[in-house]
């Protein structure tokens, strides 16, 4: 505002008189440190009252832009920090606000049950694996010296080497035990299936689909100890799933009987793919074996034609048929929930490996006669032409690719090689193009009178 002033005042003195200099001002003088002049305005005339009455008339107003930091609402205590404190920052005193805490567990409410749900989770899965750990131990103390009899190797596969021999931990609700060396099979696998104890949802579950402990035995035969025939005894619910999801099941005995036919107890269905194996294994021994232990007898599955589990994927059509077993397989429920002590229901289920063993020896001894021999064989053929139809598309497919695949390789090793034998076999390419190509005719002969 200064520096206007007097430029103005300049400016006006100039025009009225003509007869005075003013010496040159700096631009930028205001923003230096040294202490500002007025300008000395040098004029030819001192004594003029038109200069005196202007002077007289010029008022310089001095504004402090920095005035609002003297504001005592606005800065409280700014001036009386900066005249005890030289060269100093102002205090700014901030005011302590309490930090707000209710008191009544009311408002805690979700913070409550996240702990008291992170706390039953852990809780459970400790307690459910230590549980699981426990049947399985048990388990494999009750039947260790009995399956030591029967092989020589008892959880050991023979393939790798391993520390100690036993179950092993697939996971926390599932144990595996490999045994081998005896006649007429190849092996057999103890899987033990418990309730996954360990996870809180799955114990939540229980109460709308409830599931047992159980313990599935898969025994792999040898081939020449065992005839060609499907076979399953199971109960009404698991029969219904097994003729859905077994691919073996579902393709050679889709039809289930009633497992009174053959004297069972009504709980149980039958497939058979041969009525002469049906009378040879349900003979009244075993009737009466599986009456007495229908409470934990879920599935009786011999079969010579087992490949898993029918594929239901559409998209991914097999071109070849899946590899098969001839294979013997037990499940076994174990009534946890009926005793208390983990002891007794492991006791119970004891008796059923002398059963699996008594099978084994059974089917090695079974032949069945010629005319089921050629039926069952008559099966097979038809299944096997059925499979070829339907993935007849697919083979072609795949053929047609792995041709081509050939042909780019052999492509890739002519350029490699030689020029010349490149530009031959670009001729040799075009010429069978355009026979392909080229209208079939056909020659006709005309004998010569």
């Amino acid at each position: 505002m200064k520096y206007f002033l007097v430029i103005s005042l300049s400016i006006l003195i100039c025009l009225a008189h003509c007869k005075f200099e003013i010496e040159e001002v700096d631009e930028f003088e205001e923003f230096e440190e040294l202490p500002r002049t007025e300008p000395d305005l040098k004029l030819k005339d001192d004594s003029s009252p038109i200069l005196e009455k202007a002077e007289a008339e010029v008022t310089v107003e001095d504004d402090d832009e920095f005035e609002h930091f003297n504001d005592e609402e606005e800065f409280e205590g700014f001036d009386t920090e900066r005249l005890h404190v030289d060269d100093k920052d102002p205090k700014i005193t901030i005011a302590s606000v309490p930090v707000p805490f209710h008191t009544k567990w009311s408002n805690y409410i979700m913070e409550t049950l996240l702990i008291v749900g992170i706390v039953a989770y852990f809780a459970n899965f400790f307690y459910g694996r230590s549980k699981n750990a426990q049947l399985a131990d048990i388990w494999f103390k009750t039947h260790k010296s009995l399956l030591e009899d029967n092989f020589s190797l008892v959880g050991d596969d023979g393939k790798i080497e391993i520390e100690n021999s036993g179950l092993i931990k697939e996971t926390e609700s599932t144990y595996t035990l490999w045994c081998s060396g005896r006649t007429c099979c190849e092996g057999m696998l103890v899987e033990l299936k418990f309730i996954k104890r360990q996870d809180l949802a799955s114990m939540l579950n229980q109460f709308l689909r409830p599931v047992k402990d159980e313990v599935q035995i898969k025994v792999d035969m040898n081939k020449e100890d065992m005839d060609t025939f499907v076979f399953c005894v199971a109960s009404k619910k698991t029969a219904a799933r097994c003729s859905k999801e077994m691919a073996d099941l579902s393709v050679f005995c889709p039809e289930r009987k009633p497992g009174a036919n053959y004297g069972l107890t009504d709980s149980f269905s039958v497939h058979s793919e041969l009525a002469e194996v049906s009378s040879s294994i349900l003979d009244a021994k075993t009737v009466n074996y599986i009456n007495k232990y229908s409470d934990v007898i879920d599935c009786l599955h011999f079969s010579d034609r087992y490949s898993g589990l029918k594929l239901t994927d559409e998209t991914a059509i097999p071109t070849k048929l899946p590899a098969v077993k001839k294979v013997l397989i037990f499940t076994f429920t174990i009534p946890t929930d009926k005793y208390a002590d983990p002891q007794e229901a492991i006791s119970t289920i004891y008796p059923l490996m002398s059963f699996i063993f008594q099978c084994m020896e059974r089917i090695k001894r079974l032949r069945i006669s010629k005319e089921a021999k050629i039926k069952a064989e008559k099966n097979r053929l038809r299944v096997e032409e059925a499979f070829l139809k339907t993935t007849h598309a697919a083979r072609a497919e795949a053929a047609a690719a792995r041709k081509e695949e050939k042909k780019k390789l052999e492509k890739e090793r002519i350029l490699k090689e030689d020029p010349e034998k490149q530009r031959k076999w670009e001729e040799k390419e075009m010429k069978r193009q355009q026979r392909k190509k080229a209208p079939r005719m056909k020659q006709l002969k005309v004998k010569s009178m």
